[in-house]
């Protein structure tokens, strides 16, 4: 019983990677709410203005989230609540949060981990991270086409991308709640190119095994899934 958790900027291929490893492993997958969500295209539009909103809003879901998956023990997720604070703090170190609405999220957010803690299983058992370049992240923002997502919509979302690729680093190097991977989202095409699909599944299975998460004669042939991003 597995609880993986991904990370990775917007457009790094998250919820393609947690649909193919779901059918994979034969696990629930649990996908973040984006075209649901009724706050993130008023954060585009005035994120001086919603800042915090939203990540209440994301803080709230990932919560939820994460204590069903920990709950069940065999599950995907496409983001987690161990990555939200990167989003929060990057936002207001620019100024787009007050000190007020800072200290209210920290609060809050502790108070989420302790109940976590307290719980049964305490933590997933990997976090797959995937990475990519600028231009890989731009190139699938653009293929997606979310209007309030793109670099014609707001010319500052050039910034703020580059901002945030460059938050990703140290984040991961302090992550400690798993063991952890990396997956280089620009050298391989997981979402389109079925060579890299295998690739990067047998790198994750490949991990799960080192960690004791699988077991070492696990056959990557008992998925009957056809696997598709």
């Amino acid at each position: 019983m597995t609880v993986i958790v991904l990370s990775g900027p917007i457009g790094a291929g998250k919820s393609s990677l947690t649909s193919i490893l779901s059918k994979y492993l034969d696990t629930k997958p649990f996908y973040e709410s984006v075209d649901d969500n009724p706050v993130l295209p008023l954060f585009y539009a005035d994120p001086e203005k919603y800042t915090f909103l939203l990540q209440a809003y994301f803080l709230n879901t990932r919560f939820r989230s994460i204590k069903r998956a920990l709950a069940q023990g065999n599950n995907v997720l496409d983001r987690s609540i161990y990555e939200d604070a990167l989003f929060f703090q990057m936002n207001a170190d620019i100024g787009r949060a007050t000190q007020e609405e800072v200290d209210t999220y920290y609060e809050l957010l502790n108070n989420m981990m302790s109940e976590i803690n307290r719980m049964p299983k305490k933590s997933p058992d990997l976090l797959v991270h995937i990475h990519v370049s600028y231009d890989t992240m731009i190139k699938r923002i653009q293929k997606r086409g979310r209007p309030y997502e793109q670099l014609s919509y707001d010319a500052t979302l050039e910034d703020y991308y580059k901002r945030l690729l460059r938050y990703y680093k140290p984040w991961y190097e302090k992550y400690d709640y798993s063991d952890k991977m990396v997956i280089d989202g620009d050298k391989y095409d997981f979402m389109t190119n079925e060579a890299d699909r295998e690739i990067v599944l047998k790198m994750i299975v490949d991990k799960l095994k080192a960690c004791g998460k699988l077991p070492l004669d696990w056959n990557e042939s008992v998925s009957k899934v056809k696997i598709e991003a």
